[in-house]
């Protein structure tokens, strides 16, 4: 049996009310975060009628965002926005062109969300300018796209499509993850169910080859192999420039429910159960993810659209959204927060900074209480070996990071959590399940067409035993991931040998693409550079 979690019928006859016109929305009920008197839509709310499977909106001339750009777009054969796209790229060609042979090279972000520290040793490293590629150039809402810059955060995505009812098909849950970093790296959401992965929203992409050539790649065009072959090539081919995507409508608010399971196996077959039915208890299903605190405490949270909300929680003040998944049982958010509800404490790692204690948090700023200042602080530990060096002094045990996201079979992931929670034992665990668009697979992160998988999303430090060496628990974890045929995210340390390493990411099919679109291999290869930290 599945727990049975209801409603109360209070705040079903009264958003049935409010939604047939008979009063408005003011009142406030006894519930999991900090209330928001609620008059009126959000600021962002698109049209009231708007959802995933309505009409989007209905204005017909594409609105324009960032700095390059300075009105409506016409033609696209006289758009001053085509003009300053293709200079911005032409520029960086001329950059890239410029540099030796030989030479490392990265991206000059001032944001990053990989947990591959590298050595910042001797190697010479060249920094190549993308600024020009951080904006949103159009969005389209007749057409439901958006031009966007590789380089643009999903923060600045999102608020640029938001005015229009719309939002990208998955939005990964952390504001500084870049498009281009989610399509050529993984991302996941709670809408990773309906909609798959960030790159299967991608109609054509922009990309400077290793080789130095800028071309278009799109599923059916010339290089429709770089197409197909970027997700998951972490920049190991080239780099997106801009990317043209699909948006889907939104509606104002998401009503969340949480169900509690007291089984990893009940867990998981209520998993399957909302990919088969697209809704669970009479809930509907626009978002799906879960929070594990133990196997005997495992929570779904599965969120619906709504256009009325009887209040609105806010989860960037004093309270803590992971905290109010285990009650009450259900939560109203603006579609923006939601969408933002893991970033401001870092899912739950802020807790490492103090910050969810209440003087602390009292203290912190608001606009500081966000993951890329989390993970600035983390990166700047690593550098200078702060935290290793108080625990050797202390006397402490050797800590092992594990930071790590793994997608299993849905009929598996019972068993995965299981091994987790007995042989690692950190706690939370996120959980994400996903499924893809599409009926075909992509070569370097082959999941399997119509086969529903949950990710499992884990990052902490775990206390290593007497004598084990660093790489304990995760090769633990990488060797279980591909017994139950999973399949691992390459955006933090890994400890695979080169053989299993190209067996799991189908190298036969990488050394294709690499050697028509980085045949001198200016840049590193997914090996060198995703194990071996290059």
């Amino acid at each position: 049996m599945h727990p049975q979690t209801r409603v109360p019928e209070a705040i079903d006859r009264r958003c049935t009310q409010v939604a047939q016109g008979e009063g408005s929305v003011t009142e406030l009920a006894d519930h999991g975060g900090e209330a928001v008197p609620q008059t009126a839509g959000p600021q962002t709310a698109g049209p009231q009628t708007a959802g995933p499977q309505t009409a989007g909106p209905q204005t017909s001339v594409p609105q324009t965002v960032g700095p390059e750009t300075a009105g409506p777009a016409g033609p696209e054969t006289a758009s001053p926005l085509l003009a300053s796209r293709h200079a911005a790229a032409a520029r960086l060609k001329r950059q890239y062109a410029a540099i030796p042979a030989g030479t490392h090279v990265r991206l000059a972000k001032s944001t990053s969300n990989l947990f591959r520290f590298r050595d910042s040793g001797a190697r010479q490293v060249v920094t190549l300018d993308v600024s020009a590629f951080t904006s949103v150039l159009e969005v389209d809402p007749d057409a439901r796209t958006a031009l966007v810059g590789g380089m643009t955060t999903y923060e600045d995505l999102v608020d640029a499509t938001l005015p229009h009812g719309l939002m990208p098909f998955v939005v990964p849950q952390l504001k500084t993850i870049t498009l281009g970093g989610a399509v050529s790296g993984l991302g996941i959401e709670s809408t990773s169910l309906r909609n798959g992965l960030p790159h299967e929203s991608v109609l054509e992409m922009e990309i400077l080859t290793g080789d130095g050539r800028v071309v278009t790649a799109a599923p059916d065009s010339p290089h429709q192999a770089l197409y197909w072959g970027f997700p998951n090539s972490y920049g190991t081919l080239g780099y997106a420039l801009w990317l043209k995507i699909e948006l889907e409508p939104v509606r104002p608010y998401v009503h969340l429910r949480h169900f509690r399971f007291g089984d990893p196996g009940e867990a998981m077959a209520a998993i399957a159960d909302i990919a088969r039915e697209a809704s669970y208890q009479g809930h509907r299903a626009d978002f799906v993810d879960g929070t594990a605190f133990s196997p005997g405490e495992i929570y779904l949270t599965v969120g619906a659209y709504c256009d009325v909300a009887p209040w609105l929680s806010d989860y960037t003040r004093q309270r803590i959204y992971y905290e109010s998944i285990r009650g009450p049982a259900e939560d109203f958010l603006t579609i923006r927060d939601y969408l933002w509800r893991w970033d401001t404490d870092w899912f739950w790692c802020s807790r490492a900074f103090g910050v969810q204690r209440p003087l602390i948090r009292h203290l912190w700023p608001r606009r500081y209480r966000r993951s890329d200042v989390y993970r600035k602080i983390v990166a700047f530990d690593k550098r200078h070996g702060l935290t290793r060096a108080i625990g050797a002094r202390a006397g402490l045990a050797a800590q092992e990071s594990v930071i790590q996201d793994v997608e299993i079979p849905v009929e598996r992931s019972a068993e995965f959590y299981e091994f987790f929670a007995e042989h690692v034992g950190m706690s939370p665990v996120w959980l994400c399940p996903l499924r893809l668009r599409e009926d075909r697979s992509w070569p370097l992160y082959p999941l399997a067409p119509g086969r529903v998988y949950v990710n499992f999303g884990f990052w902490g430090n775990v206390s290593l035993p007497e004598s084990a060496a660093d790489g304990f628990f995760n090769r633990q974890v990488e060797s279980k991931v591909t017994e139950l045929d999973g399949h691992k995210g390459l955006y933090s340390t890994s400890y695979y040998s080169p053989d299993e390493f190209w067996q799991l990411y189908n190298g036969n099919a990488y050394a294709e693409v690499k050697a028509e679109y980085d045949p001198a291999g200016r840049l590193a290869d997914l090996y060198d550079k995703c194990v071996g930290g290059k």
